[in-house]
């Protein structure tokens, strides 16, 4: 028996690349396997959502508009509310009137929907029935 000990061959040629064929393979079956399980992770209990509805604001002089500006400060019609325990207090002294009136906010829209919220449970603590949210309506298109 003879033995080739210091030639090396064309074939026996140390191969530097990557081979990429079971890295394509473990791919193309996560691929498969998410396109499986996404559709039954997104499906939620069956649930009917509300209509898109613009109802014109009725203003009546009972009527409470609260607006809050982009930095969280809270105005009653245009006379500023220190803080949310007078908010509360004064929102209370209102739901007790019959008929209640609706408490409209006016959120500005650069603002953090946590300030928004704030007097929503505000709202929700003084036992005010209706709150709406005053929006500009979408811009008009032409066809």
């Amino acid at each position: 028996m003879a033995m080739n000990a210091g030639q090396q061959s064309d074939d026996d040629e140390v191969v530097s690349t990557i081979n990429t064929t079971p890295l394509v393979d473990v791919m193309l079956v996560l691929l498969i396997i998410f396109l499986i399980t996404i559709p039954v992770i997104t499906q939620t209990a069956p649930v009917e959502l509300p209509k898109e509805r613009n109802l014109p604001t009725q203003t009546k002089p009972e009527n409470i508009v609260l607006s809050v500006t982009k930095d969280g400060d809270v105005y009653w019609n245009e006379a500023r509310v220190p803080d949310q325990e007078s908010l509360v207090s004064r929102l209370k002294k209102s739901a007790v009137l019959d008929p209640q009136p609706e408490v409209h906010i006016r959120g500005d829209k650069d603002g953090r929907y946590e300030f928004v919220g704030k007097v929503v449970v505000a709202c929700q603590r003084a036992g005010i029935v209706k709150v709406g949210f005053i929006t500009e309506p979408p811009p008009k298109t032409t066809r």
